[in-house]
């Protein structure tokens, strides 16, 4: 249980930040830099064994050894990460996301040793990482919540009376949870005490915490989220939404800005919850308020990030507003330099995640040495990278490659910008999620905007072959059957000739 504090912050004293110890890898701690480098500040990288020719140490100001490629040895060693900003003397630590990112003992570590961490308080970061803490806060402030229970349960046989009340399918969800795991859809009661222990051994396992909580399963639900942006003064905003319902294995591959299906009024109505979420855990810098929509376009709370989004760049897109800059700028105690009223949707944006995994071989990682790369450029497009040619994908952290963001006036034109782009990409020496990716572009669901977070399950059949329309299917019939007649011809020509020159010959 978490008691709601309020925090004054506009008596304390603003702190120029200077120098930022960037504590993360790959893509997110070169995309970091070099909005710092743009602010006029210095960076520092952090590197593991794995990490000792990567991009962003090359790119960064300082840079400091942490330990083994394991992230347990080195991105996750708290006291390392605090010793490389003493010895480099830098003033405040970006967590990026993932890793460290939202973990309250470490903004906590970070204050202890007066070094600004550009994140939210502690508080918030305890309150948004329970799940079931969350969902009290949202009720509390009328945010809608997805029918079932607020509190963790450990007695199956009464949380299998509980589930009947709620009504099949439901869903058991670890508290902790995140990425999917300790996540169960339990389509009717004989299934269910499996399915509960099932689900409690994963959380267990993964988080060290076996609570769950049991809601109702929501059909062909779109997953949306609003991002926000709060500062040390009370004031507070939304950067409108992202939708993120492309996925496998329930995490993120393809997301754009804005959705298809919401209009001004839903909108508005979500940013404002997103917004009272924020606000009610004291929220300071970017987070991200993310909801469940069905197909009534009747939303529901499901979670708060703490942190920057993977998909954040198709919100600077439309907005363009630098996040990294305003997370820093908030940091360091200024006010925000607009409101609400301010911020405008400017076209349409799409980002595609490339993963070294191999989409035909269930999205299994397929990791290896980059033997050539090359990467879209025009305007419009932004790659978000970390590698290069030469450069070996390290088996110890996300297989994720690049992120691939294009903007345009129209989604039409969006998607169409993203299918060139693709087509640009080029990436030898493994399998990629980019062909997987071109199918998505292609699809006529997709295209249509009429999808939801089952898109990998229903129309993804192990190959990059589209369904045939009614008129393709008529033309390749009216193909099929001209070849027939056309062979026919021939044959019966052939007959005729080989008649002719049997009757020349006698």
């Amino acid at each position: 249980m978490y008691l709601r504090i309020t925090i004054t912050y506009t008596d304390l004293d603003m702190s120029k930040i200077e120098k930022i110890l960037i504590a993360n890898r790959g893509e997110i701690a070169l995309r970091i830099m070099k909005t710092v480098r743009s602010m006029g500040l210095t960076s520092v990288a952090v590197y593991s064994d794995a990490d000792k020719a990567a991009l962003h140490v090359q790119y960064a100001d300082d840079k400091v050894y942490i330990g083994a490629s394991p992230s347990s040895e080195s991105y996750l060693v708290m006291n390392k990460i605090i010793e490389a900003a003493k010895q480099t003397n830098a003033d405040a630590i970006h967590p990026g996301y993932g890793f460290l990112s939202e973990n309250a003992d470490f903004a906590r570590l970070c204050e202890k040793n007066n070094i600004t961490f550009i994140g939210p308080g502690t508080y918030a970061i305890e309150a948004m990482g329970s799940k079931i803490a969350a969902k009290q806060l949202a009720k509390e402030n009328d945010v809608p919540l997805v029918p079932g229970l607020d509190e963790p349960i450990e007695d199956v046989q009464q949380a299998k009376r509980i589930a009947k009340e709620i009504g099949y399918p439901i869903l058991i969800k670890a508290s902790a949870g995140g990425g999917g795991k300790g996540m169960r859809i339990v389509e009717n009661e004989q299934e269910f005490e499996d399915q509960m222990q099932r689900a409690v051994s994963e959380a267990i396992s993964s988080f060290g915490d076996g609570a769950v909580f049991i809601e109702k399963f929501v059909k062909k639900p779109r997953h949306i989220e609003i991002q926000v942006l709060a500062d040390k003064h009370g004031n507070t905003v939304h950067l409108f939404e992202r939708e993120c319902s492309i996925q496998r294995r329930h995490q993120k591959v393809i997301e754009e800005a804005p959705s298809s299906v919401l209009d001004d009024a839903l909108r508005t109505q979500m940013g404002n919850c997103a917004i009272s979420i924020a606000r009610a855990c004291n929220y300071v810098g970017a987070g991200t308020v993310e909801f469940l929509l069905d197909e009534d376009k009747n939303f529901y709370f499901l979670e708060m990030n703490t942190r920057l989004q993977v998909e954040h760049p198709v919100t600077e897109m439309i907005t363009s507003v630098d996040l990294v800059e305003q997370q820093i700028r908030v940091a360091q105690g200024e006010k925000l330099a607009f409101k609400q009223e301010d911020l405008k949707i400017d076209g349409h944006a799409i980002e595609v995640r490339v993963y070294a995994e191999d989409p035909l071989n269930n999205f299994l990682p397929d990791i290896g040495q980059i033997e050539y790369y090359q990467e879209p450029i025009g305007k419009g497009i932004r790659v978000d990278t970390g590698f290069t040619s030469g450069m070996q994908i390290p088996i110890y952290y996300d297989p994720m490659i690049a992120k691939l963001s294009c903007h345009d006036k129209t989604r039409a034109k969006a998607i169409e910008k993203t299918k060139k782009a693709l087509e640009d990409y080029k990436i030898s020496g493994f399998e990629t999620t980019i062909d997987f990716a071109h199918f998505v572009m292609r699809h006529k669901a997709f295209k249509s905007g009429d999808f939801d977070t089952n898109f990998v399950a229903k129309y993804f059949e192990g190959d990059y072959d589209l369904p045939l329309s009614q008129d393709e299917s008529e033309l390749a019939s009216l193909f099929a059957v001209y070849n027939h007649s056309s062979d026919s011809i021939v044959r019966s020509k052939a007959k005729l000739s080989s008649q002719w020159k049997l009757k020349r010959s006698s």
